[in-house]
C-alpha cells in the first residue's frame, strides 16, 4: 500500500472505530436522563444533567495534561485504554448504583480527553495540508454515524414505550457496552506512520510526539507537551478560536441531552415521546453526516475557504432555535417525571421537532469540519497540544451549559447559544482570514484549505 494510501486507511479506521464507540456513548448520552427518571424512585439518586456536567468539567481538567500522556504512551495506545473506560460508563447502566455512576462519570472525563487529544494527534499525522479538508470530513461523516445505529435501535425498541422497564433498560446498555468495545478493539488496525526525518532535523511534531525507548526523553517530550500546551493557548488565533469552540460545546450539550429530554418531556406527544428521542438522534445525525460529506469530502470544490460553511452553519441553528422556542414548552428541559403538557406558541410537532433535529445536527458539523480543518492547518506541527487546548473549551463549556440546563428554562438555554454563536462566527472569520492571507504569501491555492 502506498504511503498516501495507508493514510487515508487509517482515517477510515480512526473515524469507524470512533463511529462504534460514540454509537455506544452518545446513545447513552441521548436517553441517560429519561432512564435515570424511571429509576429515582429506587435506591438510586442520581441526574444524567450532573454527570455529563462531571464528565466535561474533567475533561477540561484532563485536557492540560492530555498532551503529555499521549506523548509517552503514543495515540494509538492511548486511544486503545480510553475506548475501554468508555465501555465502563455505559455497563455502569446495566445496573445502575449511585456511586458508580458518579465514579465512572470522572473516569471518561479524564479519557475522553486523552482519546480526542490523540485523536487530534492522528487525524493530523495523516494528513497535509491538501487533505486535512477531505480527511476532517471523512472522519466527521464516519463518526456521525453513530447517531444513526444506535438512536434507529432505541427508535424501534422503546416505540409505544411510556415507561421503561428494568428488562428494556439492560438490554439496550449491554449491547451499547458490545459496540463500544467493538470500537476500542478496531483502534489496533491503525498503521503506524514511517519516519522519513533525515538525522539531525529539528522537528517540533516528532520532538515532543516521536517514539523513543527512553523513559528520560518521554518525559522530555511530556514536559515540552505541556509547556507548548500553555505557550498556544494565549496565541491570538487560539483566543478567537475559542469563542467558536465555546460555542460548539454549548450546543453539544443541547443536542446530545437537553434536546432529546425536552421531546421525552413533551406529553402532548403520546405514546410516541419516549421513541421519538431515538428518532431525533436519527435526524440529528443525517443532519451531520450531511454536512460532514458536503463540506468535507469537497471540500476542494470550494473557492471561498471555510468561512461561507461556518456562515451557513449559524444561520442553519438560528433558524433551528427560532423553530424549537415555538414548539417546545418553555418547562420541557426541567419536567418531572411525569412529563409536562404546557404548550409553548404553538401545538407541539413531531414534524417540526424531527426537522429542528436535523437542522441542529447539519448546523453542528459546519463548525465542527472547519474547525478540525483550521486547526490542523495552523497547528500541523503541534496538532496534540492545539486539539488539547480544543477540547478542553469545548468540554468545559459543555460542562457548564449541562449545569445550568438543570435549572434554566428553555428560553434562556437558547438566548445563551445565540450569543455565544454569534460572537463565534466572528472570531472564527478572523481567524480564517489571517490564514488566507498566510497561505497567499506562501503562494499556495486558498481552495486548497
Amino acid at each position: 500500500m502506498s504511503p498516501e494510501g495507508k493514510k487515508l486507511f487509517n482515517i477510515i479506521i480512526l473515524g469507524v472505530s470512533f463511529m462504534f464507540i460514540f454509537t455506544a456513548f452518545q446513545s447513552c448520552g441521548n436517553i441517560a436522563q429519561t432512564v435515570i427518571t424511571n429509576l429515582n424512585n429506587t435506591d438510586f439518586h442520581g441526574s444524567g444533567y450532573t454527570s455529563m456536567s462531571i464528565i466535561y468539567g474533567v475533561l477540561s481538567a484532563s485536557n492540560l495534561v492530555s498532551p503529555s500522556l499521549v506523548a509517552i504512551v503514543g495515540p494509538q495506545f492511548s486511544m486503545v485504554v480510553s475506548g475501554v473506560f468508555y465501555s465502563l460508563y455505559i455497563a455502569v447502566f446495566i445496573q445502575p448504583a449511585t456511586w458508580a455512576f458518579y465514579t465512572a462519570s470522572v473516569l471518561i472525563g479524564i479519557a475522553a480527553a486523552v482519546l480526542w487529544t490523540a485523536q487530534g494527534n492522528c487525524l493530523t499525522e495523516n494528513s497535509d495540508e491538501n487533505t486535512i479538508g477531505r480527511n476532517s470530513g471523512i472522519f466527521w461523516a464516519l463518526l456521525q454515524f453513530s447517531l444513526i445505529f444506535g438512536n434507529l435501535y432505541i427508535y424501534l425498541a422503546w416505540q409505544g414505550k411510556t415507561h421503561i422497564s428494568e428488562s428494556d433498560r439492560r438490554t439496550v446498555f449491554i449491547a451499547l457496552t458490545v459496540i463500544s468495545l467493538v470500537g476500542t478493539v478496531l483502534f489496533f488496525l491503525i498503521r503506524k506512520q514511517e519516519d522519513t526525518k533525515a538525522p539531525g532535523d529539528d522537528d517540533s511534531t516528532n520532538e515532543i510526539l516521536g517514539e523513543s525507548s527512553s523513559a528520560r526523553n518521554k518525559m522530555m517530550r511530556a514536559v515540552a507537551a505541556f509547556k507548548k500546551s500553555i505557550t498556544l493557548s494565549f496565541t491570538k488565533e487560539m483566543l478567537l478560536l475559542s469563542v467558536t469552540t465555546a460555542y460548539t460545546g454549548l450546543v453539544l450539550t443541547f443536542f446530545s441531552g437537553v434536546y432529546g429530554t425536552c421531546i421525552g418531556a413533551v406529553n402532548r406527544f403520546g405514546s410516541e415521546e419516549k421513541s421519538l428521542i431515538g428518532l431525533s438522534g436519527i435526524f440529528i445525525g443525517v443532519g451531520e453526516i450531511l454536512g460532514g460529506g458536503i463540506f468535507g469530502l469537497l471540500s476542494k470544490k470550494g473557492r471561498s475557504g471555510r468561512n461561507p460553511v461556518v456562515m451557513l452553519g449559524i444561520l442553519v441553528h438560528f433558524i433551528a432555535f427560532y423553530l424549537i422556542f415555538f414548539n417546545m414548552p418553555n418547562d420541557a428541559p426541567i419536567a418531572p417525571m411525569e412529563g409536562t403538557d404546557q404548550v409553548a406558541y404553538m401545538i407541539p410537532s413531531k414534524e417540526v421537532a424531527m426537522l429542528c433535529s436535523f437542522l441542529l445536527g447539519l448546523g453542528d458539523s459546519c463548525f465542527n469540519t472547519q474547525l478540525l480543518s483550521i486547526l490542523g492547518f495552523l497547528y500541523s506541527e503541534d496538532s496534540a497540544p492545539a486539539f488539547a487546548i480544543f477540547k478542553f473549551v469545548q468540554s468545559i463549556c459543555a460542562a457548564v451549559a449541562y449545569f445550568y440546563s438543570n435549572y434554566f428554562l428553555l428560553q434562556w438555554q437558547l438566548l445563551i447559544m445565540v450569543l455565544v454563536g454569534f460572537f463565534g462566527t466572528i472570531t472564527f472569520f478572523t481567524v480564517e482570514w489571517g490564514a488566507a492571507a498566510a497561505l497567499a504569501a506562501r503562494g499556495s491555492d486558498y481552495s486548497s484549505i
